[in-house]
């Protein structure tokens, strides 16, 4: 399949994976960072379905799971932080 500007479909679904998982790195939030990370990580991994390439989808398997691991572990250490303080603090203020 053919999309815009007569490159394969599947090479824009690669270059934005791509574009989506660079991204990431550009917001401080912890918790942006590691969505965006696992958006670009889904794209990558349907990308690497698509193509047929093991590597590619077992490789972005690993770096989604990371991703959202460390999002929920961060996200109950703020949340049990918060606890702690007595709630002072929105879930916003503290990075979740």
């Amino acid at each position: 399949m053919i999309g815009a500007g007569g490159m394969p479909a599947s090479q824009w679904l690669g270059w934005t994976a791509t574009a989506v998982f660079v991204a990431s790195y550009f917001f401080s939030r912890a918790a942006v960072l590691r969505g965006l990370q696992m958006i670009g990580a889904a794209l990558w991994i349907l990308y690497g379905v698509w193509i047929g390439a093991a590597p590619v989808i077992v490789a972005n398997v690993l770096v989604f799971t990371a991703a959202a691991w460390t999002l929920v572990r961060s996200t109950r250490r703020a949340r049990r932080a918060a606890e702690v303080i007595g709630g002072e603090f929105s879930p916003e203020e503290l990075g979740i």
